[in-house]
C-alpha cells in the first residue's frame, strides 16, 4: 500500500498538460489545451485540458477526469499502478507500507507462477524457430494464412514433439517443479515423473488485460481423431477461464477507440480478423461466454457485435450469447457469415473493405435477428406466433435500462402489430420475476456465507417496486417548509397508499440534483452574503454554500435519489466536515484524485461544464459571483422542492386508480395541499403562467 503523504505528493507534483502530453499532442486555445481525444475516433477535437482545474474533459465521447485518472483511463492500470506511473515519472520515491509474511508470500507465490508462464512463452516462440518448429507449426500457421508479422506480434510458438522438453528446459534455468505443475504446463504423475501438458502441438499464448502470460491455448496437427484437437490451461490462480478473453491486450485500445467490439469464437477468428486491420475484436475461447467476461468488454465499450459463424451451432451460441450480453447493459448486435464460413475463413477471402461493407449490411440487432429466424420456424401458426411474441418480450425484459427496454418494446409492438401495453404487461411480470429470483439468490448466497443482511439486489432505474413502505418511500417524507413559508405542507407517509412509481417519468428530478451538486463542488466553501431583507438573512451567522443546501435539504427530510449523485452528496460532507478544515480545492481534488473513478469522473464533469441551470433566467440580471449565489442556491432548493412535491403529486394521482372509495375522498385531499404548495413555489420561482 502506498503510504497517504506518498499519494498527496504525487497528486500534487502530477501536471494535467505534462502528464497528457506524453500521449496527446496539445494545442493551446484561450486558457485551456485541446487535442483530438484518445479514446475515440474524431476529426475535430473536442478533447480540452484545464491546467487551472486540473482535469481533462472529451465533449465528444463523454471521458472526464484527473492526471492519475487520465493515466488510468489510457493505459488501463488500477489505481495504484497509475500512481506508481506518475511518481515514476517526477522521480517520487514509493515506498509502500509493509505487507504481512502472508500477503509477501502470496505476491511472491503470484510472481512466480507468471515468470514460468511467461518463460514457458519464450521457450514455445524460440521452439517455432527449430526446423521442427519450422516445418510443422510455421508451415501451419502459414498455411492459415498469418503473416510472419502476425505469428511475431501475437507470440505464437511450438510445443515440441518431445513430452519432456519444456520440463527438462524449466528444471535446468532453476524453475521450480512445483510453479511447473501449478501453472498447468506440466503434469506430475503419481510415480514422480514429470512431462509437459503441451507437446507437438502449434501454441497459442493468452494474456490478461495487463498483457502478461496467464495460459495457453495448444492445437494439434493430428488428423487422428483419438487426440483432442485443442488443449487448454487449466484454472489457476493467475487464470481464470471465465475471466478471460482472448485478445483482449490488443483489442482494448480500438475498442476503446471505436466504441465498439466484435465477439467471435476462437483463436483463429481474432487473429485472422485483426491481420485484415479489424483490430476490436476478442474471442471467449475455451468456454462459453460468462459474466465476467462481458464485464471486461464493459470497461471499454458498451457496444457489442457478436460475430459468429453462420451454421446452426453459430447461431445458438449466439443466440446464448444476446441474453447474457443484454442482462449486463450493452447493447448487442449480431452478424451470422454465410454458412460454411467462419470470421477466420471470410476475412482471408475477402479485402478490409468489403467485410466492412458486409457488417454494415447483414449486422442486426437482437429483435430482428430474433424474430427473423423465429418467424421462419413459426410460419403462419398463430400459437408459435405467440411463443415467439412472448420470447421477445423475454429477451427486452433482460435490458436493465428501462428507456431501451421501453423504444425496444415500442419497435416490437409495431413490428407485430401488437398493442403496445401487452407486450410491456409480459415485460413487467417476466422483469418482476427475474428480480425476485435474483433477491433469492443473493439470500442463499449470503445464508451459505454466513454473513449479515446487506440489502436485496438493488432493482434497475424503471424497474417497478414492490409497494414502498414508510421505510423505502423513495421520496421520504416531504415534511420541510418551502424557504420563505411558514407554514409546512401536511405530512404524507408512504403508509398511508401504496403506489409504484417509475423515476423515468420524472426526468427533471435529475437536473435538480445535478445543480445542487454543482453549486456543491464549485462554491461550496463561498459565503452567502444575504441581504438583510432577505428571508435567509441571520445576523448571527453566515453560511456557507454547502451548509446551507445541507440544511435546507436536511430540514425537508430530503436525500438524494440519484446513487451517484448521492454518494458524490456523501464523498464530499465526509471531507468537508474532516478536522482540521480542508480547503474547497483540496476537497475537490480528494474527490477527483481518490480510488472511485466513477466518483472522480463525475466529480470532474461537475467542473468541466456548465450545466443548464434550472433557474437559468435569473442569470442575465445579475453579474458578481456572490450576487449570484445568494440568488441561485436558494432557487436551485426551491427548484429542487417543485420536483419533489410533483413527484408525490403524481404519485397521490396514480394511487387513485386503485384506491378503495372510502380513501378517495382523503387522497383527494391530499393532492389539494401538495397542489397549494406547489403553487406557492411557483409563485416564489416567478413560474406563474
Amino acid at each position: 500500500m502506498i503510504p497517504q503523504d506518498t499519494v498527496a505528493k504525487i497528486l500534487d507534483t502530477a501536471q494535467i498538460v505534462d502528464v497528457v502530453e506524453d500521449f496527446v499532442s496539445l494545442k493551446r486555445r484561450g486558457a485551456n489545451y485541446v487535442a483530438c481525444c484518445p479514446f475515440h475516433n474524431e476529426k475535430t477535437p473536442s478533447f480540452y485540458v484545464s491546467p487551472s482545474k486540473g482535469i481533462f474533459k472529451c465533449f465528444g465521447c463523454g471521458k472526464s477526469g484527473t492526471a492519475v485518472g487520465f493515466v488510468m483511463e489510457h493505459d488501463n492500470l488500477s489505481y495504484s499502478e497509475a500512481l506508481k506511473y506518475l511518481a515514476k515519472k517526477y522521480g517520487i520515491e514509493v515506498v509502500e507500507k509493509e505487507e504481512s509474511a502472508e500477503d509477501i508470500a502470496r505476491k511472491q507465490r503470484s510472481e512466480s507462477l507468471l515468470l514460468v508462464s511467461e518463460f514457458a512463452h519464450k521457450f514455445f516462440v524460440s521452439s517455432l524457430d527449430t526446423d521442427e518448429g519450422r516445418t510443422i507449426g510455421l508451415a501451419y500457421f502459414r498455411s492459415r494464412g498469418l503473416e510472419d508479422e502476425t505469428i511475431r506480434k501475437y507470440g505464437l510458438g511450438w510445443a515440441p514433439r518431445d513430452r519432456h522438453a519444456l520440463a527438462k528446459e524449466a528444471i535446468s534455468k532453476g524453475f521450480k517443479e512445483e510453479y511447473l505443475v501449478d501453472t498447468g504446463l506440466c503434469i506430475k504423475y503419481d510415480d514422480g515423473s514429470l512431462a509437459d501438458r503441451f507437446f507437438d502441438r502449434v501454441i497459442f499464448p493468452v494474456h490478461s488485460l495487463s498483457g502478461r502470460v496467464i495460459a495457453f491455448g495448444g492445437r494439434t496437427l493430428r488428423s487422428d481423431k483419438t487426440v483432442a484437437k485443442y488443449v487448454n490451461s487449466p484454472e489457476t490462480e493467475i487464470y481464470d477461464k471465465s475471466n478471460s478473453l482472448y485478445g483482449i491486450w490488443f483489442a482494448k485500445g480500438e475498442m476503446s477507440r471505436s466504441d465498439k467490439c466484435y465477439l467471435v469464437e476462437g483463436y483463429l477468428d481474432v487473429l485472422s480478423m485483426h491481420q485484415l486491420g479489424i483490430t476490436n475484436v476478442v474471442a471467449s475461447s475455451g468456454t462459453s461466454l460468462t459474466v465476467p467476461q462481458v464485464r471486461m468488454i464493459k470497461k471499454f465499450t458498451e457496444n457489442v457485435t457478436i460475430m459468429y459463424d453462420g451454421d446452426s451451432a453459430g447461431i445458438k451460441a449466439a443466440l446464448r450469447g444476446i441474453g447474457l450480453v443484454l442482462k449486463e447493459g450493452l447493447n448487442v448486435k449480431i452478424v451470422l457469415l454465410p454458412d460454411g464460413d467462419d470470421p477466420d475463413s471470410f476475412s482471408r477471402k475477402h479485402s478490409l473493405q468489403e467485410v466492412q461493407d458486409f457488417i454494415a449490411a447483414n449486422e442486426q440487432d437482437f429483435i430482428s435477428f430474433k424474430t427473423d429466424l423465429l418467424l421462419s420456424e413459426a410460419g403462419n401458426d398463430p400459437i408459435r406466433r405467440a411463443e415467439l411474441i412472448n420470447d421477445i418480450a423475454d429477451t427486452i425484459a433482460l435490458i436493465p435500462d428501462a428507456v431501451k427496454r421501453s423504444v425496444y418494446a415500442q419497435a416490437s409492438s409495431a413490428r407485430f402489430s401488437i398493442d403496445s401495453e401487452i407486450l410491456f404487461a409480459r415485460i413487467r411480470k417476466t422483469r418482476e420475476k427475474m428480480l425476485e429470483d435474483d433477491r433469492k439468490a443473493a439470500d442463499r448466497a449470503r445464508h451459505r456465507s454466513g454473513s449479515s443482511y446487506s440489502g436485496a439486489l438493488a432493482p434497475q432505474p424503471g424497474d417497478v417496486p414492490p409497494p414502498p413502505t414508510e421505510a423505502d418511500m423513495p421520496y421520504d417524507d416531504y415534511e420541510g417548509s418551502a424557504p420563505g413559508e411558514n407554514e409546512p405542507p401536511v405530512s404524507f407517509r408512504a403508509s398511508e397508499a401504496s403506489r409504484e412509481i417509475s423515476l423515468l417519468e420524472y426526468p427533471t428530478l435529475a437536473p435538480a440534483e445535478q445543480e445542487l451538486l454543482s453549486f456543491i463542488y464549485r462554491s461550496g466553501r463561498e459565503h452567502l452574503e444575504f441581504e438583510t431583507d432577505s428571508p435567509f438573512y441571520s445576523p448571527d451567522e453566515k453560511y456557507t454554500v454547502a451548509d446551507f443546501i445541507r440544511i435546507c435539504l436536511d430540514e425537508d427530510g430530503f436525500t438524494l435519489m440519484n446513487t451517484m449523485y448521492r454518494k458524490l452528496y456523501d464523498l464530499y460532507f465526509e471531507l468537508y466536515d474532516a478536522e482540521p478544515p480542508m480547503a474547497q480545492d483540496e476537497i475537490v481534488r480528494s474527490v477527483m484524485n481518490g480510488p472511485d473513478r466513477q466518483a472522480a469522473a463525475m466529480a470532474a464533469e461537475l467542473l468541466a461544464e456548465r450545466h443548464n441551470l434550472t433557474v437559468k433566467r435569473f442569470e442575465a440580471a445579475l453579474t458578481a459571483a456572490p450576487t449570484q449565489l445568494v440568488t441561485f442556491v436558494p432557487k436551485a432548493i426551491q427548484v429542487y422542492q417543485l420536483r419533489r412535491i410533483e413527484l408525490v403529486i403524481s404519485s397521490l394521482s396514480a394511487s387513485l386508480k386503485t384506491a378503495t372509495e372510502e380513501n378517495v375522498e382523503s387522497i383527494l385531499g391530499e393532492i389539494q395541499k401538495y397542489n397549494g404548495l406547489k403553487k406557492k413555489l411557483e409563485e416564489l420561482l416567478g413560474r406563474v403562467r
